[in-house]
C-alpha cells in the first residue's frame, strides 16, 4: 500500500506511482489499442496538456471544456477545432469553427476580454504557461438580462530530468455571471505536482479550492476585476506552500520515518557495547567459551 504524508496545507508527500510496459504486461495488441483509447483521452484533458496546431497558427488545451466532439477540441482564441491523436498527443488537423460551437457576439465580449487579461497575468506569472477562456452556459446569450458561466483554464509545466525534477500547475476558474443579483460568482480549483528523484524519489500531490464573488460591470472592468481576484487566490495559495515546504526538514521529513522501531524500544545509542552479534551468535549455537 503507498504511504501518503498530510502536510499542514493538506497536500500530500507520497512515493510516485510505478512505471511499467503498458504494451508488455498485456501482450496483446488489441487490448492494448483498446485501453489506450479509453485512458489516454482522460489523461490528456485531466493534466490539461496543450498541442500546437499542425499549420503553426496556434494551439489548443486539451480539456473537458473544450471538447466538441470525440478527439476533436475547440481554441476559442481562434475560433478553430482541432483534431486530435491521444496516443502520439498530436493535432492531426484544424478546422473553422462552425457557429454553433461558439458565443453568442456578446457573451464572446466578456469571454475575448477575459482572455486577454489572463493572457497578461499568465504571461508574467508562469514560465510557458498556456490559458484559455471558454463558455460553459449560456453561449445563446445575446443581450443583458440572463446568467451566463465562462470558464478560466490555466496550465503550466517544467520538465527538468536532467536536474531529477519535474512540476505543473493547473487550476481552473468557474466564473457564474448571475444577472439577476448583479453578481459574479467564482469558484477556483488550483492543483500542483512535483516529482524529485535526485537521490531520492518523491512526488507532491497539491490542491485547493476556493470561492470569491465580485459585481458585473462592463467586459472590460469585469476582467480586470476577475483576474485579480484569480491572481490575489493564486499567489496567496503558492505562498502558504512555500511556508510550509519550508518547514518540511524540521517538521515532516521527521514524520516519514518510525518513530520507534518494531520493538517499540529506542536503541542506546549510549551504550552499544552491551550488543555484540557474534557474542549472541555464539550463545545461541552454545559454541562460546
Amino acid at each position: 500500500m503507498t504511504r501518503k504524508l498530510r502536510l499542514p496545507n493538506g497536500s500530500f508527500l507520497m512515493p510516485p506511482p510505478a512505471k511499467f510496459n503498458v504494451r508488455a504486461i498485456l501482450k496483446d495488441e488489441n487490448i492494448y489499442k483498446k485501453a489506450a483509447e479509453e485512458s489516454f483521452p482522460s489523461y490528456n484533458k485531466s493534466h490539461l496538456i496543450c498541442l500546437e496546431f499542425p499549420n503553426r497558427s496556434g494551439d489548443v488545451l486539451i480539456t473537458s471544456f473544450s471538447e466538441v466532439d470525440k478527439d476533436e477540441y475547440l481554441d476559442p482564441r481562434t475560433a478553430q477545432v482541432a483534431r486530435v491523436d491521444h496516443v502520439k498527443q498530436v493535432c492531426k488537423d484544424v478546422r473553422p469553427a462552425r457557429d454553433e460551437e461558439l458565443p453568442s457576439a456578446f457573451v464572446e465580449e466578456y469571454r475575448s476580454a477575459m482572455d486577454a487579461e489572463i493572457m497578461k497575468y499568465v504571461s508574467e506569472t508562469y514560465p510557458k504557461g498556456i490559458s484559455s477562456v471558454y463558455c460553459t452556459k449560456g453561449k445563446d446569450v445575446e443581450e443583458p438580462g440572463f446568467d451566463f458561466e465562462l470558464v478560466v483554464v490555466i496550465s503550466a509545466a517544467r520538465h527538468s530530468p536532467q536536474n531529477f525534477c519535474n512540476g505543473s500547475w493547473r487550476s481552473i476558474w468557474n466564473i457564474e455571471f448571475k444577472d439577476e443579483i448583479q453578481s459574479v460568482e467564482v469558484r477556483g480549483e488550483m492543483q500542483v505536482g512535483a516529482h524529485y528523484f535526485e537521490e531520492g524519489n518523491v512526488q507532491l500531490d497539491a490542491k485547493h479550492e476556493c470561492k470569491d464573488t465580485t459585481l458585473i460591470q462592463s467586459p472590460d472592468d469585469s476582467a480586470f476585476s476577475l483576474v485579480n481576484i484569480i491572481r490575489h487566490h493564486e499567489t496567496e495559495y503558492l505562498a502558504s506552500l512555500q511556508t510550509s515546504y519550508l518547514k518540511l526538514p524540521d517538521t515532516t521529513f521527521k514524520d516519514l520515518r518510525r518513530k520507534l522501531p518494531v520493538t517499540r524500544t529506542l536503541f542506546p545509542w549510549h551504550n552499544t557495547a552491551q550488543f555484540s552479534l557474534t557474542r549472541d551468535i555464539e550463545k545461541e549455537l552454545g559454541i562460546g567459551k
